[in-house]
């Protein structure tokens, strides 16, 4: 039989691989909920128990030690937040409004912008060697708020325009996010990282197969409404595609504005760009019309892939400015 050395080596060697494969896995997964709908469609109610299990694993990398490091400096913080579900819900409100004469698209824009940032960031922050008390900690302070910063934000931009069941939404994100991350954190800190050391290795590849039911899942509830020789949906991917650069390039101001240095800037700029559009499409799919998912499924297909390309031009150039200068 294989040692659990040789297991967990082959886990480890797994996961890794399956990291680097996310920008093809997530659109993958789309494609199988858009042509295979009868197959993944039986999912649907069992999402929420997928997802929790998805924050639950990356929670467990967590402490609330490092959240206190980076509390220390809440510049950083504070101009995440104000970019994130400010700034950003504000743009998708005004450029969806301009380019689509459809309440139920825009409302899809606002809620993709306004959602929390991406769990999963950690592992970008990681690859471009960001700075991981200020990256953890914007995940876990968003995270956590989601519940309470997401439905404030729908009300305030969206009123009476679109009917919204405010109070499963935050139900939705309290168990997906916000129970898990707790638990999780609790974990790692009262076992000293015991407990993640043990079970990540299995947990770890369990959460990505978990996430590409999650996305199918919500693909395969949609499926019938999708027609990619329609314009609205190229439409809808360009704009989407614009949003997400500028949610990237507007997290590098606030490094700047900040004064940040080059890791503090890394994790900035990850945080701020990505969005955790799987739990975005969980609420879309549940409490929304169906036209409103179609940007946040325009999302889950190109937003790895924009993530490492912007994340290499801008990340990169920050590094290779701070090297020269070094030099």
């Amino acid at each position: 039989m294989p040692s659990s050395q040789g297991i967990n080596s082959f886990l480890f060697k797994l996961n890794n691989a399956m990291d680097r494969f996310i920008p093809v896995m997530t659109p993958m997964s789309v494609a199988l909920g858009l042509f295979l709908p009868n197959l993944f469609l039986p999912l649907r109610p069992y999402v929420i128990l997928l997802f929790s299990i998805m924050t639950f694993s990356g929670s467990l990398k967590l402490t609330a030690v490092e959240l206190g490091i980076a509390v220390k400096s809440p510049v950083p913080i504070l101009l995440f937040f104000f970019s994130s579900h400010i700034l950003m819900p504000t743009a998708a409100l005004f450029s969806s409004s301009v380019f689509f004469n459809n309440p139920d698209i825009v409302a899809g824009f606002i809620l993709l912008f306004t959602g929390p940032t991406a769990v999963s960031g950690f592992i970008w922050s990681s690859i471009f060697n960001g700075d991981k008390a200020l990256g953890l900690s914007l995940i876990l302070l968003d995270t956590l708020l989601a519940p309470l910063v997401v439905p404030v934000t729908l009300s305030v931009f969206l009123g009476t325009k679109i009917a919204m069941d405010m109070s499963g939404i935050a139900v939705s994100l309290i168990f997906m996010v916000v129970v898990p991350t707790i638990i999780g954190v609790a974990l790692n800190e009262t076992s000293k990282g015991a407990i993640p050391q043990k079970i990540c290795p299995y947990l770890d590849p369990l959460a990505k197969c978990c996430l590409m039911l999650v996305i199918a899942a919500n693909s395969a509830a949609i499926a019938h409404v999708i027609r990619f020789n329609d314009p609205l949906v190229w439409g809808v991917t360009l704009l989407c595609v614009v949003l997400t650069i500028t949610g990237f390039l507007l997290s590098r101001l606030n490094g700047i504005a900040a004064r940040c240095n080059y890791e503090k800037s890394a994790a900035l700029i990850i945080a701020g760009g990505l969005k955790n559009n799987s739990a975005v499409m969980t609420i879309a799919v549940t409490f929304f019309p169906e036209a409103a998912v179609l940007p946040t499924l325009m999302s889950i297909i190109l937003q790895q892939t924009i993530a490492a390309t912007v994340g290499k031009f801008l990340i990169r150039r920050i590094q290779n400015a701070k090297q020269i200068h070094q030099e």
